[in-house]
């Protein structure tokens, strides 16, 4: 280009203007390729040309969502020239794409079990669905609704980003704590990165240099170099921190954002066990201040709000939003530049049922919100917040029941909860464990999975409840302080049935009692020879496993009348001085333990290695001290190659009940 015929920008003069904030400003907004920065800083002893380059950087700021398209992870993504919308549907197992320009669905596409992380491909309309429950990741078209590959993964793929260009994708496995870097052009796994314990959240960084990984059960941050694999950095939290399962990263400033809940194990009491959160960090490297908490249950005045489950941030990074799952609500907020205060309150808005996701297009003219029970999203002008449209993107796939259940399974309101701070879901988020042992009257208590659990009453790990419904004491109890779903007296817990009383409570029973199992990753292809040894020691008359965890359930807790409830002394109640209900306990399902640590009532066990050595004086936990450690070692790998089959048919041929 010939700069001597560029007339400059009126009123520009390089003398007097200091330009290194521009300079600054550019390598933050843009990925900007390295010879294009040195003209920039060339060109500041050159009015003409620095004319040019600034417009230049103006355009590109004005874009600079297309650069941020899909480098978050969510259940939603907007395509990066802002057309398409693609939301994962949980419940049906679909991903639906939706047109942004007239707000209507064009098409839900099949794929499969649990589907989490959706997003768009570099800057085309393919997109890259995380399928959790199928273990594989799914690439679609979005203008025709076709399947134009998958690529199988270990176990349980969560969030999804991509890279600018396109070529690549990376994939956070929840379990085993991984990410995954996908190839796009031949869809095959490239690497593999070993990142914490049940990963979750992921972010690109612009420069494309660094991914942040969220740990789902301590909000623990990571930095990964993306070159090569390993980690370069970490942001702590402190120890009650929980559920963190997305960040996103502000494209103006060097801040990450991540939604969680603290999680007070000693603490019993609905006013002081759960509270929201959002952490600010800071990413650039170097001591100081570099992770900050923003309580959002004090944010506005004494407004409580529950489990915030995502959140975003508009692409010219002044605007932060946040969701909150439990309280069916949403912040509209303004991002401060204090590296103190960070966001400030804007405006509080209703949404509708159990919103999961929330992004903003990339005109930063609209915001949506993902109301996962109410299967919609709903559209406001990012101005006045006022709804724009709310678009259906599909079809309730539960029973009436099931779905009512659900609903409030997941509310942190009346009549489940009476101060807002917890829900049934803040301990058993989609039917998993809060990976917490809580410090209850009756002593401590892990917290445990709810899969199987229709198989396998009577309920808690003493066994003092014989059916879902028996929770209509905590409902109204110190914990979530709700007014109750049963209109009178409750029955007691193993006395006369609370079922049938309310038909939301026996809605919450059948939601509850619905989850299944997922089958082990460790069994994909049969049980290994390790797994086929430990099977022997397992089922073998001298180890006694089988006395309590024979059957297809690995349980001898089936439901049956309250005079025959079983439970058994296994020698760990005495290592919880606070114990007031043992020393007998319920017997869990062995089935899914490969992924629920910590072990046993106390959760004093870390690994199942230690359930079988370290926390069973006296065999009372099956006879394993004439084992050798490699035998241990064999019987623990077939306990985490659990379930390899399914067991309900087993269980439905013997004549076993499942509670509904």
């Amino acid at each position: 280009m010939d700069t001597t015929k560029v007339e400059p920008l009126s009123g520009l003069n390089n003398r007097s203007i200091d330009w290194s904030p521009c300079l600054r400003l550019w390598e933050i907004i843009c990925r900007v390729p390295t010879g294009l920065q040195r003209s920039l800083s060339l060109a500041a002893g050159d009015p003409s040309m620095l004319s040019v380059l600034l417009l230049a950087v103006l355009l590109v700021a004005s874009c600079t969502s297309i650069s941020f398209a899909g480098s978050s992870n969510s259940l939603m993504d907007i395509s990066a020239d802002g057309k398409l919308l693609a939301c994962s549907n949980r419940d049906s197992g679909t991903v639906t794409v939706v047109d942004l320009i007239s707000h209507t669905k064009l098409r839900e596409i099949a794929v499969g079990k649990k589907p989490e992380g959706v997003c768009f491909v570099g800057s085309t309309h393919t997109v890259a669905t995380a399928v959790y429950a199928e273990d594989k990741v799914v690439f679609l078209d979005a203008d025709t609704g076709q399947h134009v590959g998958l690529v199988e993964v270990f176990d349980e793929p969560y969030g999804v980003v991509s890279n600018g260009a396109g070529s690549k994708i990376y994939v956070t496995l929840d379990y085993p704590g991984q990410v995954v870097e996908i190839d796009v052009s031949s869809l095959r796994l490239a690497r593999t990165f070993d990142s914490g314990d049940f990963v979750r959240g992921i972010a690109i960084s612009p420069d494309e240099r660094r991914l942040y990984v969220t740990d789902f059960y301590t909000a623990l941050i990571r930095g990964l170099d993306i070159k090569t694999g390993e980690q370069v950095d970490q942001w702590s939290g402190i120890s009650s921190e929980n559920l963190a399962r997305q960040i996103v990263l502000n494209p103006r400033r060097p801040k990450a954002y991540l939604p969680h809940i603290r999680s007070r194990v000693n603490v019993a009491h609905g006013a002081g066990s759960i509270f929201p959160y959002v952490s600010v960090a800071d990413t650039r490297a170097g001591e100081g201040r570099r992770r900050t908490r923003i309580p959002m249950d004090a944010f506005l005045g004494n407004l409580v709000t529950a489990n915030p489950w995502e959140v975003t941030v508009s692409p010219d990074g002044l605007q932060l939003y946040v969701v909150f799952s439990g309280t069916d609500d949403m912040f509209a907020c303004h991002v401060v530049d204090d590296d103190y205060e960070e966001f400030t309150y804007r405006k509080y808005l209703r949404v509708g049922h159990n919103p999961r996701a929330v992004r903003v297009a990339p005109d930063n003219e609209t915001v949506y919100v993902y109301n996962a029970l109410d299967f919609n999203v709903t559209a406001f002008d990012t101005k006045q917040l006022k709804p724009l449209a709310q678009i259906t993107v599909c079809e309730n796939p539960l029973s009436a029941e099931i779905h009512r259940g659900k609903v409030l399974f997941y509310s942190a309101l009346q009549p489940m909860v009476g101060r807002k701070w917890i829900s049934c879901s803040s301990c058993h988020p989609d039917g998993q464990p809060d990976g917490r042992t809580w410090q209850n009257p009756e002593g401590l208590r892990n917290t445990q999975a709810l899969a199987g659990m229709g198989w396998t009453h009577p309920i808690h790990w003493s066994a003092d409840r014989d059916e879902v419904q028996d929770f209509e004491h905590t409902i109204r109890g110190k914990l979530m302080q709700g007014r109750g779903l049963i209109q009178g007296d409750v029955n007691p817990s193993l006395g006369a049935a609370n079922s049938g009383l309310s038909e939301d409570l026996d809605a919450v029973a059948a939601y509850t009692n619905s989850h299944s199992f997922s089958l082990s990753p460790y069994a994909k292809q049969g049980l290994t020879p390790a797994a086929q040894r430990g099977r022997e020691i397992f089922f073998s008359a001298k180890s006694k496993c089988t006395n309590c965890h024979g059957g297809p359930l690995y349980s001898d807790s089936v439901p049956r009348e309250v005079d025959s409830i079983v439970r058994h002394d296994v020698g760990t109640a005495a290592e919880d001085p606070s114990e007031l209900m043992g020393p007998a306990y319920d017997t869990p399902t062995l089935l899914g333990a490969y992924r629920t640590a910590p072990y046993l009532h106390h959760g004093k066990a870390a690994t199942l290695e230690e359930v079988l050595t370290k926390h069973n004086t006296g065999d009372k936990h099956g006879v394993t001290s004439h084992l050798s450690d490699q035998q241990i070692a064999y019987l623990a790998a077939f306990l985490r190659s659990l379930p390899y089959e399914d067991p309900e048919p087993a269980a439905r041929k013997m004549g076993l009940i499942k509670v509904k």
